[in-house]
């Protein structure tokens, strides 16, 4: 007998949610990659953070399923979801409205729109200002439903339950979702459980989360979760003009000493890379995206916040951390300390 949750899911920012013709629309298997997403650090945090991959990607596979080469057995989901609409967003290129513009004190004479320094790609500079016909509008909402299995156990149904609950707090979704855009608040429908209290689990020191080399944790200092608040906002475009300015201000605040093809990489580049006219000598095309996320909430009364929340995660090994430790060490603390002398901070 199958158990079905059923979650008002609505959008509190636009979402760039790509269908086969790359157009805004409400679609089920994004949904599904964070659902795996914020699974995985569940994962963790039950198991203290001393995680076998092996074993968890196995434990990944039998409940999310498999689609297995030659070599294997493939494995139907035992988790299935459902969405009661598969429109089209109602936010059309043509009704967008551009955000308020951000100086960049690094480009002289540019003052990009917010939304097209946050949204870039799914944004455009010109006309039409959206590259595909349309987004999902913020205030867009659908009901969102998970048929779990009966052979699902309770540690995994725990499990899931901690993964909804960290998409509901922390989850984006679309293009440029790190940036804020799609972010999306779940609540409980009818007979579906309350959200869990988030265990302490889900929290680990940053210089100890730099052992792994993926998102499995909120990380904490000792002045608690590394998590901010830009505070109530008038709205959700408010919100993401007053991050479009707190990113610029982390950003320029990391100086480059050299310019394209840089002998070594600085501090800046161990932010995020590639840096448009800063490339390293070495790093050709290698992507490192930026582990500081954005995320929009509610606070009540038609407002909106902005989170900064880190996810720390060691650079993948073909950057050669190993070499700047250090350097990527005193690169976190001060944006760290920089985070606390602008914002205030929340619990997790």
């Amino acid at each position: 007998m199958l158990t079905i949750w059923n979650y008002q899911l609505q959008f509190i920012a636009p979402a760039f949610l790509g269908d086969a013709g790359q157009n805004g629309a409400w679609r089920t298997p994004p949904l599904k990659a964070q659902l795996r997403q914020w699974w995985r650090m569940a994962y963790a945090a039950d198991h203290q953070h001393r995680v076998d991959l092996d074993a968890m990607r196995q434990a990944e596979g039998q409940l999310f399923g498999v689609a297995a080469d030659t070599k294997g057995d493939s494995r139907q989901s035992r988790v299935r979801l459902r969405l009661n609409r598969w429109d089209r967003g109602r936010l059309s290129a043509e009704h967008w409205e551009r955000l308020a513009p951000v100086a960049r004190p690094e480009v002289r004479n540019a003052q990009p729109t917010a939304d097209l320094y946050l949204g870039y790609g799914p944004v455009l500079a010109g006309r039409p200002p959206l590259k595909a016909q349309a987004a999902i509008q913020a205030g867009e909402s659908a009901v969102f439903s998970l048929a779990v299995d009966e052979q699902v156990d309770d540690t995994e149904r725990r499990r899931l339950q901690l993964a909804l609950r960290l998409m509901h707090g922390y989850g984006t979704v679309g293009g440029r979702s790190r940036n804020g855009w799609g972010s999306y608040t779940l609540a409980p429908q009818g007979e579906t459980p309350a959200w869990p209290k988030l265990p302490e689990t889900v929290l680990r020191p940053w210089r100890d989360a730099l052992a792994q080399d993926w998102p499995h944790a909120l990380g904490r200092d000792e002045r608690g979760p590394l998590v901010w608040s830009t505070g109530a906002k008038a709205d959700w475009r408010a919100a993401m003009v007053e991050l479009a300015r707190l990113k610029i201000r982390l950003r320029t605040a990391l100086q480059f000493t050299t310019k394209e093809n840089a002998p070594r990489p600085e501090p800046r580049h161990w932010l995020a890379y590639p840096v448009t006219k800063h490339s390293v000598q070495g790093w050709g095309n290698a992507r490192l995206p930026n582990t500081l996320r954005f995320k929009l909430r509610p606070t009540g009364h038609g407002q909106v916040e902005g989170l900064v929340f880190h996810v720390p995660a060691l650079p993948p090994a073909a950057f050669n951390p190993a070499a700047a430790r250090q350097v990527i060490l005193d690169l976190w603390a001060g944006i760290h300390r920089q985070l606390d002398q602008a914002l205030p901070r929340v619990q997790a």
